[in-house]
């Protein structure tokens, strides 16, 4: 194997990166182009119209401007090695999905793997974290169910087939799970989570006679910009912080990503949930800071 091979393993691969202005979508994308791969990073964030749908959030984290856009993490991942391209998409719109896949067949003839990263519930965060069903607002259903599992199902409709031609390709959910446990406080989010998972595994027993996977993979606490700004920090001084000393950066689940794309036996993996901390032993990756994060684990109480 030639060094740029193992330097750039996923060389020649083309991605869709869902939900890639910020957050796990940026993270991936930008270990997605470390690995030489080419990205469309879809989202609604552009540098010509930035985001307007996260007040609340925007105003509980104390910021001025929302961080991020499409362009941003293109450019960025291009620097990096691969090739990043912008492509504005609100992933609730069908007809917009439909022609960002489209579009990526004429520009590419192929792709190699969907990331399903585009997520509503950052719109309705309320700041609360522990609270009881009933007193939840059903606002939170249509963030996280609608335009959060349906976007995932949308993205993959549109995306199987340019697989299924070729025999092969990954399609990745991220979602959040550890062993079946319950998210207490949040059933909404909990229940948004297990559906992704449980969508991912159905859609692997769909794809696998046409010789392509899908897993679900399961990040621990990510030192996201919302998570930094919260906690009134910086990815340059979040270790003056305690309380984030077991977080994680986007990046991390980004090389679980590469690593998954690039293992030419990932077939063997399709149906189930990976959590990150898990990939990484197996994988043997780490952090961007050197650290080989163990997965998150809620409290068994």
């Amino acid at each position: 194997m030639s060094p740029e091979r193992i330097e750039r393993p996923l060389a020649g691969r083309v991605a869709v990166v869902t939900g890639g202005s910020r957050g796990a979508g940026r993270g991936i994308a930008l270990e997605l182009g470390a690995a030489g791969a080419t990205v469309y990073v879809t989202g609604r964030s552009t540098r010509a119209e930035p985001a307007t749908q996260y007040g609340r959030i925007q105003a509980l984290s104390g910021l001025d401007r929302i961080p991020g856009t499409i362009d941003d993490t293109a450019d960025e991942l291009t620097a990096l090695g691969g090739r990043g391209i912008a492509a504005r998409c609100d992933h609730t719109d069908e007809a917009q999905v439909r022609a960002l896949f489209e579009r990526v067949q004429a520009e590419q003839g192929r792709l190699d793997l969907l990331v399903n990263n585009a997520w509503g519930g950052h719109e309705v965060f309320s700041g609360v974290f522990d609270a009881p069903f009933w007193e939840r607002s059903m606002d939170e259903w249509d963030a996280m169910l609608d335009r959060g599992a349906r976007n995932h199902l949308l993205a993959s409709r549109a995306a199987a087939p340019l697989m299924i031609v070729r025999g092969s390709g990954l399609i990745v959910t991220t979602t959040f799970w550890d062993r079946d446990r319950f998210l207490k406080g949040n059933l909404v989010y909990d229940l948004a989570k297990a559906t992704m998972t449980r969508m991912a595994g159905a859609m692997a027993q769909d794809l696998k006679p046409h010789g392509v996977a899908s897993v679900a993979v399961s990040p621990g606490w990510m030192r996201t910009e919302f998570v930094l700004a919260g906690h009134h920090t910086d990815e340059d001084h979040w270790r003056e912080r305690p309380e984030l000393a077991g977080t994680e950066s986007p990046r991390y689940v980004g090389r679980a990503v590469v690593a998954l794309a690039a293992d030419p036996a990932v077939m063997a993996r399709s149906g189930r949930v990976w959590r990150v901390g898990d990939l990484a032993a197996e994988y043997g990756f780490t952090d961007i800071d050197g650290r080989r994060i163990p997965p998150f684990e809620l409290d068994a109480g």
